[in-house]
C-alpha cells in the first residue's frame, strides 16, 4: 500500500522524487520521506503526515543530487511518526531502504541483530531489513548479491528500493507480492510502485515479476532472478496519457473520475461489441468456454466485491448458473470447495490486491479456469490469470473507487448476457434488445451528470447525520452495499446497507426519529414490497431519500427527497443509480470539510494482507 519512487540520472533527483510521491500519495499518507546520495553520503529528510509536511522540511533542508529514493507510507508496523517514516538508514548510514510490504519474521531478526550490537530507532520491520542488509554486505562485496542474500532470510512480502553509498552508481529494486516497475527514460531511469509516478518522464517500463531484482543505472538496467541469473524482458509501452492522471481543473480526483464515467463506460463497451453481439474473445472467453461453465466463483475485496455482488445476481438470473461470492481475505482460509470446471472470477482495480492475488493462486492450484476483471494492463493478477477482461477506466487516483466500479459492473453485464445467449437461456431477440440498450448506458450516465444541483442540496441537508442506512431489494440491495461504502469511506458517516426485507428481523431497531434512510427504488418486481419497507421506517420517524426513475410517480407520494435517473430496464439500473450515490457521498464529504481523495486510514491499492 505504500508508494515507492526512485531515480538515477542527470536531472535534479529531489524534484523528480517529490513529483512522483505527489502522484503516489493515494497509496498512503501517514508519512513521507526521501533519501538522496550526494558526495558519498546519504542524506535523509522525512516527516509524519501528508506530503506537504515533507515539502516544508525540504524547503528548510534542501537536498541536491542525481540519485535517490522516496516513499509515502501507509502504516503497518509502528505508528505514524517521523522515526517510523521511510527511508530507513542502516546503522552505518551507508544503506537506505524504502519498502512496501510486510516482513513477517522481523521480530526474531530484530532480536538477533540487537544481540549483535545493532541499534534500532524505529518500530518498523523495514529498519530491520536495512540492518540485516548492512550485516549481509559485510560478507559480500557486491550490493546486488548482498540484497539477494538478505532477502533469503526474510519471510513476507516486499517491493524494495535500496541505495548504498559504496555503490553510488545504482539503485537496487526487488519485488515479491508487492508491485514494482522500472521506468526507462532518456535522461535516466526510474523505479516506482505504480505507473502514474513516472508517467511525465517515460512510458517505457519493465514490469518486474515475482522474485525478480533489478540493478538500475543511469544508462541501463539489469534484471535478475533470485538465483542470480540475468533475465531478458520486453519493454511495456504505457498507453495512459499524462493528462489522464491529472485533475484537469476539477477540485478533486474523485469528482473528475465520477464525471469521467461516460468516457470510461464507452471505452469498456466499444471494443467488445462487434457485428451486433458481444465479442469477448480478446479475453479468451469464446462461446465454447462460456457454454461449458457449470459454476461461477467470484472473489474480490471492498468495492470490487460489491461489483461482484451485482455480477452474482446477473449471472444467476440470466444464465441459471450457481454463483458463489466471497471476500478474498476470508476465501482461502476456509479451505473452499473448488472444481476444475469452475469459472473463477477475481476482480481488482489495481490488479495487485494481495488477498485477491492469493485467492487467484489458490484457484490456479486447484486447476480452476481464472478470469480477471482488472483495470491495469500488465498487473500481477492480469499476468497470472488465464483470461483477462480489462475495464479500460483509465487511471483512477482517488482512493474511493468510482469509475472502476462502474466499468467492473459493465464487464459482468457482458459476461452474463453473452453466457446466457450461448447457453440458450436468452433468446436472440432478447439478447439483441439488451445489447441495444446496454450500449446507451454511457449517454444516460452523462445525462445524470448534466445537473447535480439537487444532489448538492440534499448533501447540504443531510451531511450532519452521524448514521445513515441504505435499503433495497435484489440488484438494488447489491447496489446499496457500494453506496453505503462510498459514504463511510470519505465522509466518515456510519452507514449500513440492509436488505430491505430483513429490516423487521432485527435491524429496524436501529431506526430513530430523524434518521436518514436511502432507498434504492429501481427494481419493479419487488417495488411493492420495498414501498412497504419504506413505510415501516417512516412510521418510526425516519426521513427517506429515494434514488429511482425520473418518471416514477409513486415515490413522490412517499417523500419529498428524491434523486432520479433516466428510465432503463431494471436490469441495467445499477450501472446508473450508483452515480448519484457517489455524488451524494462526495458532497457530504465536502460539506463536512474532508478531503475525499485521501480518506483517513485508507490507501488505494491494498498490497499487504
Amino acid at each position: 500500500m505504500c508508494g515507492i519512487v526512485g531515480y538515477i540520472g542527470s536531472k535534479n533527483v529531489t524534484e523528480i522524487l517529490m513529483d512522483g510521491l505527489t502522484r503516489l500519495e493515494y497509496r498512503g499518507y501517514d508519512s513521507a520521506g526521501v533519501a538522496v546520495l550526494e558526495n558519498g553520503k546519504i542524506n535523509v529528510v522525512k516527516a509524519q503526515g501528508r506530503l506537504q509536511a515533507l515539502r516544508e522540511k525540504l524547503e528548510k533542508h534542501p537536498l541536491t543530487g542525481h540519485i535517490g529514493i522516496g516513499h509515502t507510507r501507509w502504516a503497518t508496523h509502528g505508528e505514524p511518526s517521523d522515526e517510523n517514516s521511510h527511508p530507513h538508514l542502516s546503522q552505518s548510514e551507508e544503506i537506505a531502504v524504502v519498502h512496501n510490504g510486510i516482513i513477517e519474521n522481523y521480530a526474531p531478526l530484530r532480536q538477533r541483530l540487537a544481540n549483535k550490537g545493532y541499534h534500532f530507532i524505529s518500530q518498523t520491520d523495514t529498519e530491520v531489513f536495512a540492518q540485516l542488509l548492512e550485516e549481509t554486505l559485510g560478507s559480500h562485496n557486491d550490493i546486488l548479491t548482498a540484497v539477494r542474500a538478505a532477502l533469503e532470510k526474510i519471510e513476507g512480502s516486499y517491493g524494495l528500493g535500496v541505495l548504498c553509498s559504496r555503490f553510488p552508481d545504482r539503485i537496487i529494486a526487488a519485488r515479491k507480492d508487492s508491485p514494482l516497475i522500472v521506468g526507462l527514460g532518456e535522461d535516466g531511469n526510474y523505479i516506482a510502485s505504480d505507473i502514474p509516478a513516472i508517467l511525465p518522464y517515460t512510458r517505457r517500463v519493465y514490469l518486474l515479476e515475482e522474485g525478480e531484482m533489478a540493478q538500475v543505472f543511469a544508462d541501463h538496467v539489469e534484471i535478475y532472478d533470485m538465483d542470480g541469473e540475468r533475465v531478458e524482458k520486453e519493454v511495456y509501452e504505457v498507453t495512459w496519457s499524462v493528462d489522464a492522471a491529472e485533475r484537469g481543473g476539477y477540485p478533486h480526483f474523485m469528482l473528475k473520475e465520477i464525471y469521467d464515467q461516460g468516457r470510461a463506460m464507452r471505452d469498456t463497451i466499444s471494443p467488445r461489441v462487434k457485428s451486433g453481439r458481444f465479442d469477448l474473445t480478446e479475453a479468451g472467453l469464446n462461446d465454447d468456454v462460456l457454454k461449458n461453465v457449470r459454476r461461477v466463483v467470484i472473489t474480490a475485496c471492498g468495492t470490487a466485491s460489491y461489483a461482484g455482488q451485482v455480477g452474482r445476481v446477473l449471472i444467476e438470473k440470466l444464465c441459471r448458473v450457481p454463483v458463489e461470492i466471497d471476500v478474498a481475505s476470508e476465501f482461502r482460509y476456509r479451505d473452499p470447495i473448488l472444481n476444475p470446471d469452475d469459472l473463477f472470477i477475481v476482480v481488482s482495480q489495481s490488479g495487485e490486491t494481495a488477498d485477491t492475488l492469493a485467492a487467484l493462486r489458490l484457484a490456479k492450484s486447484r486447476s480452476c479456469r481464472v478470469l480477471a476483471i482488472t483495470n491495469v494492463v500488465g498487473s500481477t493478477i492480469a499476468r497470472e490469470a488465464d483470461h483477462v477482461l480489462y475495464t479500460w477506466a483509465g487511471p483512477e487516483i482517488a482512493v474511493a473507487s468510482t469509475k472502476a466500479y462502474t466499468t467492473q459492473v459493465l464487464c459482468f453485464y457482458m459476461i452474463a448476457l453473452h453466457m446466457a445467449l450461448v447457453k440458450g437461456k436468452l433468446s436472440q431477440p432478447e439478447y439483441d434488445a439488451s445489447l441495444a440498450e446496454f450500449v446507451t448506458l454511457p449517454e444516460k450516465a452523462e445525462e445524470i451528470l448534466k445537473d447535480v444541483t439537487n444532489i448538492q442540496k440534499l448533501a447540504a441537508r443531510f451531511f450532519s447525520q452521524e448514521d445513515m442506512f441504505f435499503i433495497g431489494r435484489g440488484l438494488d440491495n447489491a447496489l446499496c452495499m457500494e453506496a453505503s461504502l462510498k459514504l463511510k469511506e470519505i465522509s466518515y458517516i456510519h452507514s449500513e446497507a440492509m436488505a430491505a426485507g430483513e429490516l423487521k428481523h432485527g435491524t429496524i431497531a436501529l431506526i430513530e426519529p430523524g434518521r436518514l434512510v436511502v432507498a434504492m427504488c429501481t427494481q419493479t418486481a419487488t417495488m411493492d414490497k420495498l414501498y412497504s419497507n419504506i413505510r415501516e421506517v417512516l412510521t418510526r420517524g425516519a426521513v427517506v431519500l429515494t434514488i429511482g426513475y425520473e418518471d416514477s410517480e409513486r415515490e413522490k407520494e412517499i417523500t419529498e427527497y428524491r434523486i432520479t435517473i433516466p428510465r432503463v430496464s431494471d436490469l441495467f439500473a445499477p450501472a446508473l443509480a450508483v452515480i448519484p450515490a457517489q455524488l451524494f457521498a462526495y458532497y457530504c464529504a465536502i460539506q463536512r470539510g474532508y478531503d475525499p481523495d485521501k480518506p483517513r486510514n485508507l490507501a488505494k491499492s491494498v498490497t499487504v494482507e
